[in-house]
C-alpha cells in the first residue's frame, strides 16, 4: 500500500512541477510580457524610480 501511494504521489508531483515549470517559461517568454522585462531589467541603471503608466 506504501509503495503504490508513494508512487502515486512521486508521479504525481513530476507532472505538478514540471506543468508549473512550463507556465512559468511561457510567462517569461510571452511576447506582450517583453517590455515590462525589458524596463525592469534597467531600473537598477536607472537614477529614476520606477514608473507608474
Amino acid at each position: 500500500m506504501y509503495e503504490v501511494l508513494s508512487s502515486f504521489a512521486q508521479t504525481g508531483g513530476l507532472i505538478y512541477f514540471v506543468v508549473m515549470f512550463g507556465c512559468a517559461l511561457a510567462y517569461a517568454l510571452w511576447p506582450s510580457n517583453k517590455s515590462k522585462f525589458d524596463d525592469a531589467a534597467q531600473l537598477p541603471l536607472s537614477d529614476k524610480g520606477p514608473h507608474h503608466d
